[in-house]
C-alpha cells in the first residue's frame, strides 16, 4: 500500500457551484503546501472566475466541456468533455483523481477511468448527490462531508470525513479569538459601533441573499421594538440595498454589509445564527461551534440541503425553520425564544464541536493513498 507522501500529483475535478469548487480548492492548496501537485479540472458556469481564484494560488487549470443533464446538447458535450479530459490527464499523469460532486466532475471521472487512474469520491452533503451516485459504481471510495442518509445508494466503500474547509478560516479559527477581541476588529474594520456585551445575531443567506432572511427576519426584529441586542447581517450581492431600508430606523445596533471575507470573525462575534445549510455552512458552524436557526434552500437539488439541516439539528444545535414556515409570526416567535434563553442556546452550540472535523482537507489527501 502506498503512503501518503507518495501520492504527490492529483487531479481535482471540481467544477459547478462553489459548493463543490471551494472544497476542491482547499484539497489543492492542502497537497501544494504539503510539497505534491494539483490539476483542477472545471467546467460549467462559473469557470471564468472559479479559474481566476485558482490560478491566484498558483494552481494548475483545465476546462472542460459540459452540460446540463436534461439538454438536449449533454450526449454530445459530454463526449468531447471526456476526450479533452482524456488528453489532459494523459499529459498531467495524476497519481489519482478526486471527484467532488456534480454531473460538472463528471466526464473528468469517466476519463480517468478510461485511463485506468484511480477515482475516489467526495460529496458535500449528508445525501449521496446523483453524479456520485453513479460514479460510485467506478469509484475506489467515497468521503462524505456528513453522515449520509442514503448510504445503501453507495456501490463503493465509504467514509466519513467532513468538509475540506478555506485554509485562511481554518488559520483564523486556531486564533481563538473571542467574542469582545472578535467585535473590537469588526469595529476597527467595518466603522461599526458593536457591544461586545450584547446579544450578537449573524444573519447570511449566500453571495445572492435570501428573501426569508433578508426581508421577514429584519422586519421582526424591528417589531420587538428591543434594544438588548444587535445584528450583523450580511445581506448578497444584490440585495444591500432593500435590505438595509427594512432595517432603517430600527432601534438596534447593527452592521449591514453585501459580504465579506471576514466571516471566521462574524462567527467568532456571534451568539448565534441564522442561515442556508448548505454543506459548508453547517461545517463551518460546527467548527465555530454556533447554534442556527437554519432555513434550507427550498430548490436544492433532492432537498440535500433539508438532509444537512436534519444533521445539524441531531446534534442539538439547530432548529430548523421551512420555507413554507418561515411567516413574520414565525420569525418574531424565534427571535423572542433566542432572547430569552440566549446563553442556553449559545452552551448547545458550543456543545456541538465535537461534531466539527477540521482536519477533513488533510484527511481527503489521506483517502487517496488508498484509492491507488
Amino acid at each position: 500500500m502506498k503512503q501518503h507522501n507518495e501520492v504527490k500529483r492529483l487531479a481535482i475535478a471540481c467544477g459547478g457551484t462553489g459548493g463543490h469548487f471551494y472544497p476542491g480548492l482547499s484539497v489543492a492548496r492542502e497537497l501544494q503546501q504539503q510539497g505534491g501537485e494539483a490539476l483542477l479540472i472545471l467546467s460549467g458556469n462559473h469557470v471564468t472566475s472559479q479559474t481566476a481564484t485558482a490560478e491566484a494560488f498558483g494552481l494548475q487549470v483545465i476546462c472542460v466541456k459540459s452540460s446540463k443533464v436534461k439538454s438536449i446538447t449533454f450526449p454530445f458535450k459530454l463526449i468531447i468533455g471526456i476526450f479533452q479530459a482524456i488528453m489532459e490527464l494523459r499529459i498531467f499523469r495524476p497519481d489519482a483523481l478526486l471527484a467532488m460532486g456534480s454531473f460538472a466532475s463528471f466526464t473528468a471521472a469517466i476519463a480517468a477511468k478510461i485511463l485506468g487512474i484511480p477515482v475516489f469520491l467526495h460529496d458535500g452533503n449528508a445525501r449521496i448527490g446523483k453524479s456520485n451516485r453513479i460514479l460510485s459504481y467506478v469509484a475506489k471510495h467515497l468521503a462524505i462531508a456528513f453522515q449520509p442518509v442514503n448510504a445503501e445508494a453507495c456501490h463503493c466503500p465509504h467514509s466519513t470525513v467532513g468538509m475540506p474547509l478555506r485554509l485562511e478560516l481554518l488559520a483564523e479559527w486556531e486564533k481563538q479569538l473571542d467574542k469582545a477581541s472578535a467585535i473590537k476588529i469588526i469595529n476597527e474594520q467595518f466603522s461599526s459601533s458593536l457591544n461586545s456585551v450584547k446579544a450578537t445575531l449573524l444573519i447570511f443567506g449566500g453571495s445572492q441573499g435570501a428573501a426569508a432572511l433578508n426581508e421577514i427576519f429584519p422586519r421582526a426584529m424591528k417589531r420587538l421594538n428591543r434594544t438588548d441586542f444587535q445584528i450583523i447581517h450580511l445581506t448578497g450581492a444584490t440585495k444591500f440595498a432593500a435590505t438595509a431600508e427594512i432595517y432603517r430606523d430600527a432601534k438596534f445596533e447593527k452592521l449591514i454589509i453585501e459580504s465579506s471575507p471576514e466571516m471566521a470573525l462574524f462567527y467568532r462575534a456571534a451568539d448565534a445564527v441564522i442561515c442556508r445549510s448548505g454543506g459548508s455552512t453547517v461545517a463551518e458552524l460546527l467548527l465555530f461551534g454556533k447554534f442556527a436557526f437554519l432555513v434550507p434552500y427550498p430548490f436544492a437539488a433532492e432537498l440535500h440541503q433539508d438532509d444537512n439541516a436534519r444533521y445539524m439539528e441531531s446534534t442539538d444545535a439547530a432548529e430548523i425553520i421551512y420555507t413554507t414556515e418561515c411567516t413574520d409570526q414565525k420569525a418574531e416567535a424565534t427571535l423572542i425564544e433566542w432572547l430569552a434563553e440566549v446563553e442556553e442556546f449559545k452552551a448547545r452550540g458550543l456543545a456541538a464541536q465535537k461534531f466539527a472535523q477540521p482536519n477533513a482537507g488533510k484527511d481527503m489527501l489521506d483517502l487517496s493513498c488508498y484509492a491507488i
